[in-house]
């Protein structure tokens, strides 16, 4: 009695050098959308976007899955259900993923950040909208096991904040690191933070740990010329980051935290 038969028709295909879903990366990878000619016109002033919902079938995925260990974030994380999860075995493997439009070629759409493979039916296609914001949501805490990985996705959550790379960005992505690994999660609300150095280093970290001016009050800055400094607390923890040399694109993932910062940890 609960059964109703859907007939679903996909719009367009995802084209990508990746064929293997084991090697697409968790912020996903750029890539491009084929829209079918019929649905042309469907795309009229869709270059006004910068970000879309992109809906696709993922059809390489196991249907039979309710439960399951998001295991190439962690193995060692425990069992979720998959409707609290974006696992992409599920009972009806709809992806949902925020794209940033590069550039629209006709029926074509230049992506970056699809995660999806060469040949994954598209469903549907939907602009983000300002509305779709929450800034500081509570989820669940998926750490990633490999710092690559974190380091991977902290650097996507900061491009999507700030919009701009730059090399106040990767210092507060490196910043945004040490404190997931004392502090643990960054976006709690008991976690503060106090910024001392650029506007682009502040809303970065701001982006990062989610924290507001208010409701509750978690975050303060002071802008200065001086050494970048982030400040970190929660109850029985202080952490203090204080930059001792510039970090680049060239050295954000080689230089060591002990060659880029002085750490002081307090209980």
């Amino acid at each position: 009695m609960y059964e109703t038969e859907i007939n679903l028709k996909p719009i367009g295909i995802v084209r990508s050098p990746t064929k293997d879903t084991g090697e697409v990366p968790i912020p996903g990878k750029p890539a491009e959308i084929l829209v079918y000619p019929q649905y042309s016109q469907a795309l009229l002033r869709i270059e006004a976007n910068s970000h879309l919902w992109i809906l696709g079938w993922f059809h390489l995925s196991k249907r039979d899955s309710l439960v399951t260990v998001p295991a190439r974030v962690n193995p060692y994380l425990p069992q979720y259900g998959v409707f609290g999860l974006r696992s992409p075995n599920r009972p009806n493997p709809i992806g949902l993923t925020l794209v940033r439009l590069q550039a629209v070629e006709g029926n074509i759409l230049k992506v970056t950040n699809l995660d999806a493979v060469d040949g994954t039916p598209v469903l549907d296609i939907k602009p983000y909208y300002e509305q779709d914001i929450v800034f500081s949501p509570a989820t669940p805490y998926i750490r990633p096991y490999e710092l690559s990985m974190r380091r991977d996705i902290f650097f996507k959550q900061a491009l999507t904040h700030h919009q701009e790379e730059c090399d106040h960005l990767y210092m507060a992505v490196r910043m945004a690191l040490i404190a997931d690994e004392y502090m643990g999660q960054i976006t709690l609300p008991q976690v503060t933070l106090r910024v001392s150095g650029s506007p682009c280093l502040a809303d970065t970290l701001q982006g990062l740990s989610r924290a507001r001016l208010a409701n509750p009050a978690r975050f303060e800055f002071t802008a200065q010329d001086g050494p970048s400094q982030s400040i970190w607390e929660k109850p029985g923890r202080r952490l203090i980051i204080t930059a001792r040399q510039s970090v680049n694109r060239e050295s954000f993932k080689v230089i060591s935290d002990e060659e880029l910062f002085e750490i002081t940890v307090t209980e």
